[in-house]
């Protein structure tokens, strides 16, 4: 596999156009259209409040299994808006369906704002006939402009896989900073391929792949009503993946959608750094699970990590109150690589100094072996600064 320049893969568009549901003068509607019909893959929030494009997707998952476009904005959440949210959903569709010739349910929406805001219907009118005349004038880049909301940058990535038959590309656009904690925040995230795979082998690759990447990041715990990961394969690139092909495509899966995730992690609200969690010799792949996240969700280790405070006790509490099974005395912890916890007392007090500057970089290892099984588990987690509170205290100004 190899990096390449972040374009779309073979039978994709992309277009966008600035329809003012926010700000002036910026994208804020993206379209993606494929060529031919896509193999449709989906995960969607674990929140009982589903904003009612997700409602669409699932259904249109459901029902059809595939889909020719992507339909996404930002500045509206179109989220706990009831019945006259769903059909300005449904309407919005319908609105690209006619100028583009595809079906409505064969485009996807996506939506990411404010909750509570209907849609405003006026400027979507406006906006559409824009949006249609652009496509083919985006790349991965441009479209993931069109839905960013409090992002400091757009994430992208593209990359190459070599099959048996030939090469198939991979692209991944996402967008999220805050609430995010995943559970397949705001997050929204379309993977493109143009490999030619079936159904249920693309379904159940994109959910282990997922599983192992945005569902292991957390910015501030927070679940989103709209989170949503949609995964499209059209199979332009005539290259058939299945059997041991199929294994070397999920691994590309896996790897962009690492790069992704973990570019939400850094991009987090306020966030300055990325604790990288790993779980190990808990009793249960659960347990370490809950570990991992108490850890990573803990206000306070978080803000001491931003403060480059090496207050390892908050990392130990934090285990200690998770709700795994914990043997104090079997504990080990280390922080930036240096060990700060064994046999349940402190080692290593020398090393505060050297702790300090370690806790400067941007990526900060935090091991904890619990010492009583094989259970494991890895998590990804920003740290909490002062922008935080500050971005989200004025988010509807």
């Amino acid at each position: 596999m190899s990096d390449t320049r972040n374009d779309l893969p073979l039978g994709f568009s992309a277009g966008a156009a600035a329809a003012g549901f926010k700000k002036a003068g910026r994208d804020d509607l993206g379209l993606i259209v494929s060529d031919r019909p896509a193999v449709l893959a989906g995960l969607f929030t674990t929140n009982a409040f589903k904003a009612a494009p997700v409602q669409v997707c699932q259904q249109t998952l459901r029902e059809y299994g595939t889909c020719r476009a992507v339909l996404a904005n930002s500045g509206q959440a179109n989220a706990c808006t009831g019945d006259e949210g769903l059909e300005n959903c449904l309407e919005t569709r319908r609105m690209v369906a006619a100028l583009t010739g595809l079906a409505p349910h064969e485009i996807m929406p996506m939506s990411t704002g404010v909750i509570g805001d209907q849609l405003k219907m006026d400027r979507w009118r406006e906006a559409v006939p824009s949006l249609v005349e652009s496509l083919g004038s985006r790349d991965a880049e441009g479209f993931t402009r069109a839905f960013m909301t409090t992002d400091a940058f757009p994430k992208f990535a593209s990359i190459t896989v070599p099959l048996s038959g030939g090469t198939v590309r991979l692209t991944g656009m996402a967008k999220g900073a805050g609430m995010i904690c995943p559970n397949m925040a705001t997050m929204l995230a379309v993977m493109l391929t143009d490999a030619d795979v079936d159904r249920e082998t693309w379904q159940a690759m994109f959910a282990r792949a997922v599983d192992k990447t945005f569902n292991r990041v957390s910015v501030d715990g927070d679940t989103s009503t709209n989170d949503t990961i949609l995964g499209l394969a059209n199979g332009a690139s005539g290259i058939r993946a299945e059997g041991e092909d199929a294994a070397l495509l999920e691994k590309g899966l896996t790897d962009i959608l690492g790069q992704i995730s973990y570019m939400l992690v850094k991009d987090g609200e306020g966030a300055s750094k990325v604790m990288h969690i790993t779980v190990s010799g808990a009793a249960s792949d659960e347990d370490a699970c809950r570990i991992a996240r108490t850890v990573g969700h803990s206000q306070l280790v978080k803000t001491a990590i931003y403060g480059q405070d090496a207050n390892w006790g908050r990392i130990v509490a934090a285990v200690g109150r998770s709700g795994a099974q914990v043997d104090p005395s079997r504990v080990r912890l280390m922080l930036c690589s240096i060990e700060r916890f064994r046999d349940g007392q402190p080692v290593n007090g020398d090393k505060e100094a050297e702790l300090s500057e370690l806790l400067k970089a941007t990526d900060i290892p935090v091991e904890i072996h619990m010492g009583l099984g094989d259970g494991c588990y890895d998590l990804r987690a920003s740290d909490l600064g002062h922008e935080y509170v500050s971005l989200n205290a004025d988010y509807r100004s």
